[in-house]
């Protein structure tokens, strides 16, 4: 198992594995992260200034990824934790952690000084990981996602 950048030939295995969580956990599908153009274009979506996009990979098969990416309509010092999704085969073996600490070292790295994410009520598994990390719930939405599903909203100062 290995964490690496994302690479073109990446798009249709991390698509699949993020659309079939949301199929999965019966998450909803319109107002998410499902029904973005961004999510079949993953290469391409993480290939301007400031942004990356990490997979897991084992044994050449991509197993889940997460990203960082400047929070859209917000001060250039935000940025956000994006599209974290691991495959059900691999989920609690411990890779959330590292990946998530690449992203953040990876912001960091790029100069923001806050990480802001959105994720689902249902993924209480995620928000656990994250509040781990210093993630605090805020009450109002940031940025312009247009994931107006995603009612859960986390800011973390690095």
């Amino acid at each position: 198992m290995r964490i690496r950048e994302i690479q073109f030939n990446d798009n249709l295995q991390i698509e699949t594995v993020i659309k079939s969580i949301f199929i999965e956990l019966q998450l909803p599908l319109t107002g998410t992260v499902y029904e973005d153009v961004e999510t079949t274009q993953m290469f391409e979506s993480y290939q301007e200034k400031n942004a990356i996009y990490f997979v897991i990979e084992e044994e050449g098969q991509v197993k889940g990824g997460a990203g960082i990416k400047a929070l859209s309509s917000e001060v250039s010092s935000i940025c956000e934790l994006q599209k974290m999704y691991i495959a059900p085969e691999i989920r609690g073996k411990g890779y959330g952690k590292p990946l998530l600490e690449r992203c953040l070292e990876a912001a960091k790295s790029m100069g923001y000084t806050q990480c802001y994410l959105e994720t689902l009520p249902e993924l209480q598994t995620a928000q656990k990981l994250y509040e781990h990390y210093g993630f605090e719930y805020i009450n109002t939405s940031m940025g312009n996602t247009g994931h107006n599903s995603c009612d859960v909203r986390m800011l973390k100062s690095l």
